[in-house]
């Protein structure tokens, strides 16, 4: 159906808004999963049972209550509620349980991708004092700027291609083909564009359509799988800014990539670094 002339960037504008709200329901139903397989560690390590009825009572309670304050038919609410459980369910392989747990051994749990290391073990005082020693990531930023831009940018191509070799053989990274992310390291003043060309993902001089923003611990904690990307840029450690849909994009295909996948020794450097780098971030905010 064409609609007059004056009506069609209006439809226009509204349609984009549909879409980047669709865009973050799912994003948003992608992070409740992972945080419903936090929750099935938690209750497991607690030694609680998976199955809390009066959890689950308050939850459906919670939920018509919003329905009701924002218009929302109650039976929508409700498949709306059993959608985002059972795409949690899916994820683990789970029962009747909204929290996404289970107790006993345990083994229900789907393992997750992320490495996440919710606790970081407390440092001695030694060995805290020791750690202050070491300049934080802002004080190094002079050293890291002097080194050339082109020596930056074949470090930077060269991990991107050791990390991501899998997916860009299996052209999973198709769609970043013409599309650039920028990466900002900001406590190091560091900056990049990067964009798949061929098959390769290079470094190149333009402006970026989405970029994420992070201090070098917390990019470091991600990429070693340390950390997950939901509770960084929930915390607002890490930040999105440009092209919402590129930057999730991405976002979700790091966080499907398969650890195994990545060299051994890249793997080692990386989970070292990021616990020193984090321990020592610890140690000079008196943690």
């Amino acid at each position: 159906m064409q609609l007059p002339g004056p009506h069609r960037p209006a439809l226009a504008g509204v349609r984009a808004a549909i879409d980047a709200i669709d865009t973050l329901q799912l994003a948003l139903l992608g992070m409740r999963g992972r945080l419903a397989v936090r929750a099935g560690r938690a209750k497991h390590f607690a030694g609680l049972p998976g199955s809390d009825p009066e959890r689950e009572a308050r939850v459906r309670e919670r939920a018509l209550r919003l329905a009701e304050r924002f218009g929302v038919e109650p039976v929508t609410a409700g498949a709306l509620q059993a959608i985002a459980v059972a795409e949690a369910r899916r994820r683990q392989g789970l029962g009747a349980d909204l929290d996404q747990g289970r107790g006993g051994t345990g083994r229900g749990i789907i393992a997750s991708t992320m490495h996440i290391d919710t606790e970081a073990k407390p440092a001695a005082a030694g060995a805290r004092r020791a750690l202050r020693l070491l300049p934080p990531p802002r004080r190094l930023a002079p050293l890291f700027r002097a080194i050339p831009a082109s020596r930056q940018r074949r470090w930077l191509e060269s991990a991107m291609a050791r990390v991501l070799a899998p997916s860009l053989e299996g052209g999973d990274l198709d769609f970043m083909r013409g599309r650039r992310l920028g990466i900002e390291v900001r406590d190091l003043g560091l900056s990049w564009v990067v964009e798949l060309r061929g098959d390769v993902l290079e470094v190149v001089d333009a402006g970026a359509e989405a970029s994420v923003r992070g201090d070098a611990t917390d990019l470091l904690l991600l990429a070693s799988r340390l950390e997950d990307a939901d509770t960084l840029f929930f915390q607002r450690r890490l930040e999105l800014t440009g092209d919402t849909e590129l930057g999730l994009t991405v976002r979700n295909l790091l966080e499907r990539l398969p650890w195994e996948s990545v060299p051994l020794g890249l793997r080692v450097a990386l989970n070292r670094g990021a616990r020193l780098a984090r321990a020592a971030r610890a140690a000079h905010r008196g943690h």
